[in-house]
């Protein structure tokens, strides 16, 4: 089992920032990738950003060039900065994380935090 706290959500103006962490406990060694994953008003969860275990990132269109994902190994933890803040970007924020074993591939989420950005 993987554990999987997040925090940072807040309201915020747009053109602001924020940072939100994930905070990964239990059976982390064999975690094979983490991301983000958001699911505004109305709408279908999305991904966001995802990093690798070997350290490669993808991004969402929406995300590039304005949202950064990094994991902190030491710490088990997972943050997402997020800059240049649009009310688009107003959702609730899901941290992921995928696990590979002999009998499988298991995904986890955090129970959410939420981002709003105000005009």
């Amino acid at each position: 089992q993987v554990q999987l706290v997040e925090s940072g959500g807040d309201l915020v103006q747009a053109g602001g920032s924020l940072r939100l962490s994930c905070a990964a406990s239990g059976n982390i060694a064999s975690i094979t990738a983490m991301g983000w994953f958001r699911q505004p008003p109305g709408k279908q969860r999305e991904l966001v950003a995802r990093v690798t275990s070997g350290g490669d990132t993808y991004y969402a269109d929406s995300a590039k060039g304005r949202f950064t994902i990094s994991r902190d190994s030491r710490e088990n933890t997972l943050y997402l900065q997020m800059d240049s803040l649009k009310p688009e970007d107003t959702a609730v924020y899901y941290c992921n994380a995928l696990r590979s074993t002999a009998i499988g591939t298991y995904d986890y989420w955090g129970q959410g935090t939420q981002v709003t950005v105000s005009s």
